[in-house]
């Protein structure tokens, strides 16, 4: 079994393989077409593997996770909220970087939000959550999506970065990374928004049901209780900070404008 597990395995990884091959340069507002300089393939960290296998590089389970309902269900019915949060910060026209794949609509959404003279790059290390979006972004010719690790992004400075349920999945050490390079990549006036979960009231109804899953399902959520998004800059004072709570403070939107 064992064994037929690894040739599915394989075989789904190199249709995956298939389905990320180069984009075309996309064309930026002045109508110069924008190149990312070309790197290596980026290395899917072992925690990724270890962790997040069955969640988000598994063939199957991708095709089952990724819906809206299943978004909404585990953001409490929260999810069209926190999506219209963060795409209140977004104009129309900008190019924004989304640093990670996002299940359901959010990515489709958000090109739409942008609209035709806008762009939006879609970033992810793992293959299949590229071919992924891909899919979801089929049509929509001011949206691309590449393989990309969001701890180094390209270095062409962008409008605004849309950070959507991204730290709460990796390490602490990588959260520092990520918010740096984040903040790194856009131009001066403009912003990086982060939307994760927050630390809830103590008396909230969700809170011990949140610490179970964050245990059980979820070991790097709870960094994002211990500290605050701003605490894992290096330089926040390059930045004007904003922050908002939802949800009793389970969730949080925190804005980072960078000064001119």
């Amino acid at each position: 079994m064992d064994a037929i597990l690894r040739r599915v395995e394989t075989t789904d990884e190199k249709s995956v393989q298939s389905a990320v091959s180069p984009q075309p340069a996309a064309v930026i507002e002045s109508g110069t077409p924008f190149r990312l300089p070309q790197a290596e393939t980026p290395k899917i960290p072992t925690y990724l593997h270890e962790v997040y296998y069955w969640a988000y590089l598994n063939p199957k389970n991708v095709r089952l996770l990724d819906r809206e309902l299943v978004v909404s269900v585990i953001l409490w019915g929260q999810h069209r909220r926190l999506q219209r949060a963060a795409f209140a910060d977004l104009l129309p026209s900008q190019r924004v970087l989304q640093p990670a794949s996002v299940y359901g609509d959010f990515s489709p959404n958000l090109a739409r939000h942008l609209g035709p003279q806008g762009h939006l790059e879609v970033n992810d290390i793992a293959p299949i959550q590229v071919a992924s979006a891909r899919r979801k972004l089929h049509g929509i010719p001011q949206a691309t999506a590449r393989l990309a690790d969001a701890r180094h992004p390209s270095d062409v400075p962008y409008d605004a970065v849309c950070c959507y349920f991204l730290l709460h999945e990796v390490p602490d050490d990588s959260k520092c990374e990520i918010v740096d390079a984040m903040l790194a990549n856009i131009a001066p006036g403009g912003k990086v928004v982060f939307v994760d979960y927050h630390k809830p009231h103590w008396a909230h109804p969700l809170k011990l049901i949140s610490s179970i899953v964050f245990d059980t399902l979820e070991p790097f959520a709870k960094g994002l209780w211990r500290k605050e998004i701003v605490n894992f800059a290096s330089n926040p004072d390059d930045f004007i900070w904003h922050q908002e709570t939802y949800f009793g403070g389970l969730f949080q939107k925190v804005i980072a404008e960078r000064r001119t």
